[in-house]
């Protein structure tokens, strides 16, 4: 009986793991993605890259420059190494500014049949403090051991694609899940499963999204604040926008005047979809709610929901509240 393949490939899209400064004790003060994956992975501990088969160079970007061209040769990538009956599972090095959004986007688009696995650091490979060797083994030791789907991997803790997010500008530990909490730990080179893995369901095929980069619909974020007065959605509206994407106060409450101003955007054609701008929580929609709730999504990956919204290939109305 042939045993299961543990073959894993590593694909580079830059960021701080792959970044460098003038001396080990610049931790802050760098500059992204200046490494090679091929370099990122020679400095793994000893037997840390032993499973890896391949590496792929697909992006050599800082992630805060991130766009839908990268994230359209990232997914068809990542899709090509996992029909290779050998590979395992597939690890992405990636920036942390924007990584939640990637990891969000991937989960919605790719069919992770296997373990896709983003990891990065939060100091340069220069740094006396760099973090990205321990980050990407022990992404590694989760794409040869665990469950099918995109997560997400720093600081010893796997997280899910939908729950992670970014909450320290520039400490180790930067990421977290919220409520929910972490999917797993990596203790002594083994996955420690804490929760459910996800099974986040695809929303649209790889074949639906655009490769012309400025054929994706145009989505912004507005945030509710005190004296919110919707000139902000107006503006949007006259220039053009297809989506917006609302980071409500509480649970999911705006301005009189912002709702006014989002209601005429919908009347208009726009799709508007309410997230929160609080840190951990859901919004429970009620039944007279005027406009759609993203339910658990935070206002960045509520964006990439309506994206793909908007980009299906069979158009679905959002739900009601």
């Amino acid at each position: 009986m042939q045993s299961a393949p543990r073959t894993i490939v590593v694909l580079g899209t830059g960021g701080t793991i792959a970044g460098r400064a003038g001396s080990p004790d610049q931790h802050l003060a760098y500059t992204s993605a200046v490494l090679p994956v091929e370099q990122l992975l020679a400095a793994l501990p000893a037997g840390g890259g032993e499973l890896v088969s391949a590496s792929e160079q697909v992006a050599q970007v800082d992630s805060k420059d991130m766009d839908f061209a990268i994230w359209r040769r990232l997914a068809e990538a990542v899709e090509r190494h996992l029909a290779r009956p050998e590979v395992r599972g597939v690890v992405i090095t990636h920036g942390t500014d924007t990584l939640e959004e990637t990891a969000y986007f991937l989960a919605r688009v790719v069919d992770a049949s296997k373990p896709v696995v983003l990891t990065a650091a939060m100091r340069p490979a220069s740094s006396s403090e760099a973090d990205g060797p321990a980050n990407l083994a022990s992404a590694i030791v989760v794409a040869a051991h665990a469950d099918p789907g995109v997560v997400v991997v720093l600081a010893s803790q796997v997280h899910s694609a939908r729950a992670v997010r970014k909450v320290h500008p520039s400490r180790l530990d930067a990421f977290s899940s919220g409520e929910q909490g972490p999917l797993a730990q990596i203790v002594a080179g083994t996955v420690r499963p804490l929760h459910a893995w996800p099974t986040e369901a695809p929303s649209i095929g790889l074949a639906n999204l655009p490769e012309d980069p400025a054929a994706w619909p145009w989505v912004e974020i507005v945030t509710a604040v005190a004296g919110a007065d919707g000139r902000a959605v107006d503006l949007l509206v006259q220039g053009g926008v297809a989506g917006i994407v609302v980071a409500a106060t509480g649970n999911g409450t705006l301005h009189r005047r912002l709702e006014h101003a989002l209601l005429q955007a919908r009347a208009r054609g726009v799709a508007v979809l309410r997230s929160t701008r609080c840190l951990d929580g859901s919004i429970a929609a009620g039944e007279g709610d005027a406009l759609a709730a993203a339910g658990d999504l935070t206002p960045v990956k509520a964006r990439v929901e309506l994206i793909l919204t908007l980009l299906r290939a069979v158009a679905r109305p959002l739900p009601r509240g």
